[in-house]
């Protein structure tokens, strides 16, 4: 059977992006679908520029033991201020262990004091490992990959879009930068903010600037709660969700009514029209598996909490490869009206 070109998106979520790595590691080991363009914000674009840097370098090996080596080195790091990374935060709500005590204290400074007051120095561990990891200069030049990467203007609160040749250390930063926990990045004397605030990924530039029919959404979203917060601490969680999920929604719900419209007409007089038509979505998440995991925890770099992400990436994705790599080109596997309920 023929390889499949299909494009990529990809959701931030702090840690819980090693699940990602997991999607992206089993898709790449299958060997059949080839990678046209990968859309990110924050987690979801290191996992992108990783993967597509290793791509260029070593093919789809190169790309597995690329974004292993981040992980790996994730697992290592620290938090904003030099905190330690949790060592024995469990799957659930993260309130065990010394180092995840301080990690819990840590953000819950952020409320009254901001980073620069907190973090003066504006220490970020990522910085260190995507320069050595990442060669920017050379990805410029010769990634074959299309890359779009999500930031959000500090000064508007819009998207900017940053493609493969723009490409820089501090575009990647900003695409990551929570606004509670980093300085914001400045870029040609804009600051920005997390892409992740304005598109969680983005959709439409894998619409109108590639040519692959398949759209593969890679999602870190809990299942819905139905349950209304009544504490400050739930309150403050749910809020954050919401920040985070509504542009995605918004773009979304735009994508399928239009493609909706497209394939009810008669005729088709456009070239939009006509993309649509044979426009197909996908999805890879884990949402039960999700819903165990207290916000808290995408702080947590553990190495175990880490790998259990990356299994149950590596399981989801092969189930879907198994349910659904026939289909593509043919059809979306996923029930469009159930993603906008």
């Amino acid at each position: 059977m023929r390889n499949k070109t299909v494009t990529i998106g990809l959701q931030g979520g702090g840690s819980h992006g090693a699940f990602t790595w997991g999607v992206l590691d089993r898709l790449l080991e299958d060997g059949r679908i080839d990678i046209e363009g990968i859309s990110g914000a924050s987690a979801g674009a290191m996992n992108a520029v990783v993967l597509a840097h290793g791509l260029m370098l070593g093919g789809r090996d190169g790309a597995r033991q690329a974004l292993k080596d981040f992980w790996e080195s994730v697992a290592t790091g620290a938090l904003p201020g030099g905190i330690a990374s949790p060592g024995t935060m469990p799957l659930g709500d993260g309130t065990q262990g010394g180092a995840a005590a301080a990690m819990k204290a840590y953000l819950f400074m952020t409320r009254f004091f901001s980073p620069y007051q907190l973090n003066p120095l504006g220490m970020n561990p990522l910085r260190d490992i995507l320069s050595r990891q990442i060669d920017f200069e050379r990805m410029r030049a010769e990634c074959a990959v299309a890359l779009f990467i999500a930031t959000t203007r500090v000064s508007t609160g819009t998207l900017r879009l940053f493609g493969t040749r723009e490409l820089t250390l501090d575009v990647l930063l900003a695409s990551a930068c929570l606004p509670t926990l980093h300085h914001s990045i400045e870029i040609d004397g804009e600051a920005y903010w997390d892409g992740g605030l304005s598109a969680n990924p983005p959709i439409a530039p894998l619409l109108h600037q590639c040519a692959a029919n398949d759209l593969v959404l890679v999602l870190l979203q809990p299942s819905p709660n139905r349950e209304t917060p009544a504490s400050a601490d739930e309150i403050s969680r749910r809020l954050t969700e919401i920040s985070f999920n509504t542009a995605f929604s918004t773009e979304l719900r735009a994508l399928v009514q239009a493609k909706w419209a497209a394939e009810r007409a008669f005729f088709s007089f456009g070239r939009l029209d006509r993309r649509l038509r044979h426009f197909y979505l996908h999805l890879i998440d884990s949402p039960a598996f999700m819903s165990r995991l207290h916000t808290l925890s995408k702080a947590n770099t553990d190495a175990a909490f880490i790998a259990a992400l990356r299994d149950e990436g590596r399981r989801s994705a092969g189930q879907w490869l198994t349910r659904n790599f026939a289909r593509l080109g043919s059809r979306s596997t996923c029930e469009l009206d159930t993603l906008l309920p």
